[in-house]
């Protein structure tokens, strides 16, 4: 009897724990309500400015295809090292050797030109003879001709031996100058010919890294196709557009502290160089940084380095702030859901600065005064997502 009551009640138990289930998944389901945080402006002292930046390597070379052609060979893959001089990526050049082939033909040909023209011109100035001269009769009638009828010819006024000599002479030194051009036409076609080859391949300029590759082997390749990227990795520097208040307050080998995406400290880089002009549109000077060697810093990176202001100890400015919880970072890269005027979210790119003990940050660019944010995004928010409240 007591386990028939028992069954009984479990049965009747079990819907209802069924139901209340049920009742706290769909509550659990429902969603959470978006935070929308309004833009604050705010006076902070400070004495350092953050400006971000990214990690690139000191030198860099973009390889693109020169002539048109099939790529027959690429040396490596992404992350191989080469050492100056290395033959990277080449293109087919069998035509090309083929057209060298015939210009080297011509070569030998004209070189043969000058050699005989050289030759003729040495006979007609050694020998006294006329290429346009009478020859005269057989044994002593054409002796007696060369003798005495030609010379007679030229004191007569018949004939004027000397300038038909002369002209002989300039004819065949026209004919060597002909040879000699057309030699050097043959030279300059075949060091035409050579630079048509080497645009066939890509050389190493320095030791480096490939760090990426745009083509395969077997690819038909046009003029101005990318090929690589080689870039040498062993210096890296902070590439950074510091704005033009801030020129000032740095100088050439200066140490400044800067924060890398990865560090979890920060670290000490030198001013390798500053631009001498400033960009019209952004008012911006270039600046780079030498990084000392780490083998956790990588190009690309987002970096920020900070400036010192320059004057007074300490400067009170207005800044911008957002509680840091709305800062995400997407593609490394720091960037905040700002509400546009069509109640939407738009995912900007911002350039933060120092995180105040309440919590806020500093946003140097990417967003304006009074304008919403949203805090605290959840993982589906995208942009295009319409804002109700």
């Amino acid at each position: 009897m007591f386990k028939r009551c028992a069954m009984k009640t479990f049965f009747y138990v079990l819907p209802l724990l069924s139901l209340a289930f049920f009742s706290l998944s769909t509550q659990s389901a429902e969603p959470q309500p978006l935070s929308i945080v309004p833009v604050q402006i705010q006076s902070i002292a400070a004495n350092r400015v953050f400006v971000g930046g990214k990690v690139a390597a000191h030198k860099s070379v973009v390889f693109s295809a020169q002539m048109p052609g099939r790529v027959v060979s690429i040396s490596g893959e992404e992350g191989d090292h080469f050492d100056q001089g290395d033959l990277l990526v080449k293109i087919n050049d069998d035509e090309l050797l083929a057209k060298r082939q015939t210009a080297m033909a011509q070569y030998y040909s004209a070189y043969d030109a000058v050699n005989n023209a050289n030759v003729q011109l040495y006979r007609q100035i050694k020998s006294r003879s006329m290429t346009n001269q009478t020859p005269g009769g057989m044994g002593m009638p054409g002796m007696f001709d060369q003798i005495f009828s030609n010379p007679m010819s030229e004191v007569m006024g018949i004939r004027d031996y000397s300038a038909e000599r002369g002209a002989d002479i300039y004819a065949s030194r026209t004919l060597l100058s002909q040879a000699q051009y057309a030699l050097e036409q043959a030279l300059a076609q075949i060091q035409q010919i050579e630079s048509h080859i080497r645009d066939t391949q890509s050389i190493a300029p320095f030791d480096g890294v490939i760090v990426s590759k745009h083509i395969e082997i077997g690819d038909t390749v046009q003029p101005g196709q990318r090929l690589l990227t080689f870039e040498d990795l062993t210096v890296l520097e902070i590439v950074v557009d510091l704005p033009g208040r801030l020129r000032q307050s740095i100088k050439q080998n200066q140490l400044i502290s800067a924060r890398v995406d990865g560090l979890s400290q920060d670290i000490q880089v030198r001013v390798s160089k500053i631009f001498p002009t400033s960009d019209p549109v952004r008012h911006t000077t270039r600046v780079k940084f030498t990084l000392a060697a780490n083998n956790q810093v990588f190009p690309g990176n987002y970096a920020e380095v900070l400036i010192p202001v320059s004057g007074t100890t300490t400067t009170t400015k207005k800044h911008l702030l957002v509680p840091s919880t709305a800062v995400i970072e997407r593609g490394g890269l720091p960037s905040i859901f700002v509400v546009n005027l069509q109640n939407q979210l738009e995912l900007r790119l911002v350039r933060v600065g120092n995180v105040l003990p309440s919590g806020q940050i500093v946003i140097n660019y990417g967003v304006k005064e009074n304008e919403r944010v949203l805090d605290r995004p959840p993982a589906f928010v995208t942009s295009g997502i319409e804002i109700t409240q």
